[in-house]
């Protein structure tokens, strides 16, 4: 099926763009299997980013199974299918959500959608360079596996956080995507996230498990990013539908939330273009050659 013209206008983006050339932040949220807690994960960063007064956008990438509205409580009228058919461009589906985070919505249950070409993938990927929203963040909530989807869009960001926990077929998957996206789309730097721990020294050997088996056989490096311990307040937040560190702002998963958010704060901010896939192209490549910046 031929993708119609998805409303990417190069010129306009940049003209549009004239008065905001600061680069945006872009982090691919993902796991090498489902029922890791990512999705919650990407919510609660981005809300927890958002009242330390970061400006931040989360694009629901699981593209035919969508799961951020659910977790919110959100009814977007259109998603990202209207924008494949050309009945809606990518700006008029964003909607927002708590503390002021812009959703970007997929669809449910549409079976195209899970089934989209490279070529359309890296449209949509492409697409957002004409977004003019203010912009500091975009998290990037992916498919679990390893779908076209996924590593079109892992690759296309500047940080990569892979979410484990304490299940042998989490570890192993986590495993084959680190190694597939370092092999075969030179990937080589990820950040490992401990999610439902026990104990910090928990999330700790989670994280050795996967390091000892990569170090053996990958040429990468991966940091630990952190913790998020299994909490009972986080269970009752996703049945309010909503983020733990506004339903519970004092419990364990939202104060972990919040230290991870402290220490992202110090990752390096991107400051030029690459030549590869990447989110907000545009607004990369203006910020180089405005700051004298060569792009490789």
């Amino acid at each position: 099926m031929h993708m119609p013209d998805i409303g990417f206008d190069q010129a306009a983006g940049l003209r549009r763009l004239l008065n905001s050339p600061r680069p945006v932040r872009v982090i691919a949220v993902t796991s090498g299997k489902g029922g890791v807690g990512k999705s919650n994960i990407s919510v609660n960063l981005a809300v927890s980013m958002a009242r330390s007064g970061q400006d931040v956008m989360v694009l629901d990438a699981d593209l035919g199974l969508a799961n951020i509205d659910v977790l919110l409580g959100l009814r977007p009228q259109y998603n990202l299918s209207h924008v494949i058919t050309g009945e809606r461009s990518l700006e008029e589906i964003v909607v927002e959500g708590p503390a002021g985070i812009m959703i970007v919505p997929a669809s449910s249950g549409v079976q195209r959608m899970s089934e989209l070409t490279p070529a359309e993938n890296i449209g949509l990927v492409r697409a957002f360079s004409d977004l003019a929203h203010p912009l500091d963040t975009l998290i990037v909530d992916t498919a679990a596996g390893l779908s076209n989807s996924v590593t079109t869009f892992v690759r296309a960001a500047q940080e990569v956080v892979v979410v484990v926990c304490d299940e042998p077929a989490s570890i192993t998957d986590a495993y084959a995507m680190i190694k597939v996206m370092s092999r075969d789309y030179q990937v080589q730097h990820f950040h490992v996230l401990a999610n439902m721990t026990r104990s910090a020294q928990h999330g700790k050997e989670l994280f050795q498990k996967l390091l000892r088996v990569a170090d053996h056989y990958l040429d990468v490096t991966l940091q630990y990013m952190g913790a998020v311990p299994f909490d009972e307040q986080l269970r009752r937040a996703v049945s309010h539908q909503k983020p733990v560190v506004e339903f519970s702002p004092g419990s364990p998963s939202a104060l972990s939330i919040k230290k991870l958010v402290q220490k992202m704060a110090s990752w390096p901010q991107p400051v030029k273009a690459d030549g590869n896939l990447e989110f907000f192209i545009e607004r990369l490549i203006r910020f180089s050659a405005s700051n004298g910046v060569g792009i490789v």
